[in-house]
This record gives C-alpha cells, structure tokens and sequence, in this order.
C-alpha cells in the first residue's frame, strides 16, 4: 500500500472580533483591575431588557416589505436609558447590545444621570422615500412604546436617522398618550422641543478633546495636521471645527471614496461638494486616495468618525498618528488599541471623545421638561465645561493607576455603575 500523501488544509480566515466582543472585552479588564466577583460582572455584561420587533412597511407603490428593528436597555441604575437609534443594513441584536452597553460607560464617565441604550431597524434608508421612512419610524415607535418614555428611555437620532426621525417618533408617542410629551426624545428639531447646539454637539466635543489632547501631548494644534475617516454627522462637523480652530485637515473619506490634500482641505468647499453630489469622491480641488489608506497616513491627529470596528490587529501597525480620538463607537478593536498602546500611539476613548451628543441630549431632556430654554452660548459653555472636566479626570486616574486612557475610561464609569447597583442593592 502506497504510503498516502498530506493534504494541507488552507489556512482559516482571520476574522475581526465583533463589537459584543470587543465591549465585553474591555468590560472584563475593568472587573479585574476593580476586583469585583463574577456575580457582579455577569449583571454588567448582560443587558436588562431586549426588545426584537418586526417593522412591516406599505410601499409607495402598494408592496408590503417587513423589517426588524431592536430596543436594547442595557442598565438604568443610574437613571432612564438613553441611546439613539440607527437604520442600517447592518443592523443586528449583538451590535445593538454593544452600543447600549458602550452608552452606559458614556454616560456614567460624564456623569449623566442615565443608563445606556441603543436602538435599531435592519433597512438601508438610502433606497425608501420620505413618506416611506416615516412609516418605518412611526411603525418602529409604536412597536416599543412600552419600553420607551422621558423617564424610562430616551431615543436620539444615529446613523440613518436624524431630527426628521426624532420628530416623527415623538409625535406618535404623543399622539398615543394623549398630549405632547417633548422630553420622550432629543435631537429634535428646535421649533417643537430640541435644543439649541444638539446638531453639533458630538463634532464640538470631538474637537473639545482632539485639542486638549494634542495640547497636552506638547502639540501646538495651529502646526498640527489631522484625518478623519468618515463625513457625516460626526466627522463633517469634526473637520469643520477643527479646520477653525487651525488644524491642517489633510485627508477625509466617505463609503464611497476618500480626498487627500497635504496642504489642507478647504473643508466649507468639501461640505458643499458633498451637499450638491451626497459623497465627497469626485471632488476636484484635491486628489482621490484609497480610504483604507486614510487610517494609514502621517499625521498628528487621526479622527475615526464612521462606523466601529476600522482600526483592527491587521491595519494597527501601520497607523502613523500620534493622536487617535474616536468621533465613531467603536472604531477601535481591542486587539488593535493593544497594538497602538505598544507603539505608543495615545487613544481617546469613544465613551469620552464622542460623548457631546449625550451630553447636550441630556441638556436638551432638562430644558424639555422644565419648559426653558438654553441660549446657544449657554449650551456651548456647558457643553465644554463638561467635556473637559471629565478629560481631566480620566487623565487624573490614568496617572493614578497606570492605566491607558480606555482602561482608565472604562474601570471610571463601570466603578460608578457598579456603585450605584451596590448601593441600590438587589430586589428581592
């Protein structure tokens, strides 16, 4: 008998942990470095309340499509659960949970008196009509308006939704009561509730951090250049603030394509390019590049402001900023902020760096239901005031205890939430 002949099995596929993974993750390394017991860490790792819906939509044209849609309240022993809601094609339950547990460190390291939640319709709102969306989001609301409410759970605008989203929602919820109930969301639009500065509260805090930041790294941000991975929301307004404030913004991607210029982005121009044709790609006054190698280029400040899990173990090693502040949740694996801290590259947190939003939403809550309103000077100083006094802090507790400025991010707010379970205790 012939002798028979190894057949070498083709290597596995790497695959990036998902974002559950990576926000348990860093949730375990906080058990440990507070040397709290399992019990306790089995009650933070697991969500207290999960809502999977179905979404039917009545076409435009008569069809009937059916969606599914999530409500995650991942803790509330701090306060009502907040977290926005996203209508993505990419949306499933595990994603969900990771971004309400990722709120709940946020608020609590700000010091909100909320928990953490995050909502979301499995849709891609780029292929439905105005008319049919509102259905979506209407449908949506009625779906989980048991759950929701100004004192049980605040939804607030995320990827694929916006104040338009937050206005429908808070109509149908008022209409299901009876009267108007304003504090049930926030990003509203500021003619029937929303406050002043909400739209940009998440950029201006990006920038609040990204500068005190390179400050404290001996930067002077006015000689210092910056990309952000990312043009929406969160990273338009990021490189808008930070162009003001004197940064060199070199480079800016998008999900369609990416623009590099090493003398500086005229980021007003690039906004309203991307107004006229919805994407930054073609856009003549700077040259085309790969967006993967956005992540990649040298530069003081690297903004991800997209979408989580871009900065991975396989693309760490060439990233070439000094400074990565998270505009995005997320966007950093765990495998991969290991990688950046052995190369000495410093990472802002997501759970501080984009935490404006909340804490302008949070702002928008108490104006709502106290019925006065906030002048934007008002909101701004509050909003910075806020921003860079938890700065401080983290960076306070990352001297203290030799930690990286997630690790200390992360052990400050579960120690908070851990406290307050504590205290409250377990009924019965």
């Amino acid at each position: 008998m012939e002798p028979r002949t190894a057949i070498a099995s083709p290597p596995e596929a790497t695959v990036d942990p998902s974002p559950l993974e990576n926000a348990r993750r860093q949730l375990s390394s906080a058990i440990t470095a507070l040397g709290y017991d399992q019990d306790l860490h089995r009650v933070l790792a697991t969500a207290r309340r999960e809502l999977t819906v179905s979404v039917p939509l009545r076409r435009d044209d008569g069809r009937t499509e059916l969606f599914t849609g999530y409500r995650v309240q991942h803790d509330f022993a701090r306060g009502p659960a907040k977290g926005g809601l996203r209508f993505s094609p990419g949306v499933n339950l595990d994603e969900v949970r990771a971004l309400a547990m990722w709120m709940t460190w946020k608020c609590a390291l700000l010091d909100v008196p909320y928990g953490g939640a995050k909502g979301g319709v499995t849709i891609d709102p780029r292929n439905y009509s105005q008319r049919e969306l509102e259905r979506v989001t209407r449908r949506y609301t009625s779906e989980i308006l048991p759950i929701i409410g100004p004192e049980k759970d605040i939804p607030a605008p995320d990827i694929g939704t916006d104040e338009q989203n937050m206005a429908w929602m808070m109509d149908t919820y008022s209409v299901n009561a009876g009267y108007t109930i304003p504090g049930v969301v926030t990003g509203k639009p500021v003619h029937i509730g929303g406050s002043l500065g909400r739209a940009s509260a998440t950029s201006k805090g990006v920038v609040f951090i990204a500068l005190a930041a390179l400050r404290q790294a001996g930067t002077d941000p006015a000689r210092s250049s910056a990309a952000v991975q990312g043009f929406g929301k969160v990273g338009s307004g990021a490189a808008a603030f930070l162009a003001e404030a004197g940064v060199r913004v070199v480079a800016v991607s998008d999900q369609y394509g990416a623009v590099h210029d090493p003398s500086g982005l005229d980021i007003p121009g690039l906004q309203d390019h991307v107004r006229r044709t919805g994407s930054v790609a073609g856009w003549p006054q700077a040259e085309p590049m790969d967006p993967d190698c956005l992540l990649e280029l040298d530069v003081d400040l690297l903004v991800p402001a997209a979408v989580e899990g871009v900065l991975t173990e396989h693309n760490a090693p060439r990233v070439r900023a000094r400074l990565v502040v998270e505009g995005a949740n997320g966007p950093t694996t765990a495998a991969a902020d290991e990688v950046l801290a052995a190369r000495g590259i410093t990472v802002v947190p997501d759970i501080l760096a984009n935490a404006g939003g909340v804490v302008v939403s949070y702002f928008e809550w108490v104006q709502a239901n106290q019925a006065y309103w906030w002048t934007a000077a008002e909101i701004d100083e509050r909003l910075e005031r806020r921003m860079l006094t938890a700065w401080q802090n983290l960076l306070e507790v990352s001297t203290a205890r030799g930690l990286t400025l997630r690790e200390a991010a992360t052990v400050t707010a579960v120690e908070r939430v851990a406290q307050a379970h504590l205290t409250r205790g377990l009924y019965p």
